[in-house]
């Protein structure tokens, strides 16, 4: 099962130096019978852009919360083995949820299928961005317009041995 790991490079960093995400519970976002619903594609390579867009927009909330952290949103896509990520059942309905899930333990960098960061030229829209998501989130239409400036931005890809490059 592939799942999509929200980080930051600085988290980034951490788990290239430790050799594993974690440690667990790792919250990450996959393709779910909610999301699937949600999307209404049966199309597996738009459900998993679906999933990765989830966890770029989680990535932001954590580049919001750690003001010093470079203002690129990263998600690292790893495979884990079935049913080793399951979704929260207390927030299966919860909109903001659609396609999360929970792995209950580290998961060896290894097992990284590629990772997707932000481009330099995205920068400032994403620090605009975690700057307004609090204001956004109370319902400022402006604030809003701001935050998904951030998602015009498509993450680029790189292989897992391109890591030592973006923490550089």
């Amino acid at each position: 099962m592939r799942v999509y790991v929200p980080l930051t490079l600085s988290g980034l960093a951490e788990a290239h130096k430790n050799g594993e995400l974690g440690p667990g519970p790792i919250a990450a976002f996959a393709v779910t019978p909610a999301l699937r619903e949600w999307y209404v594609s049966d199309d597996i390579e738009e459900l998993e852009y679906a999933a990765l867009s989830r966890a770029a927009q989680a990535s932001l909330r954590q580049l919001a919360g750690t003001p010093q952290a470079p203002r690129r949103r990263v998600v690292v896509a790893v495979d884990v083995p079935d049913g080793a990520a399951v979704p929260d059942p207390d927030r299966g309905l919860d909109p903001s949820a659609l396609g999360e899930v929970r792995v209950p333990g580290p998961v060896p960098l290894s097992k990284a299928a590629a990772v997707h960061v932000d481009a330099t030229d995205a920068e400032a829209d994403v620090a605009a961005a975690a700057a307004a998501l609090g204001a956004a989130d109370q319902g400022d239409d402006d604030a809003q317009f701001t935050v998904d400036g951030a998602e015009d931005h498509d993450l680029m890809w790189f292989g897992v041995q391109e890591i030592p490059q973006l923490i550089a």
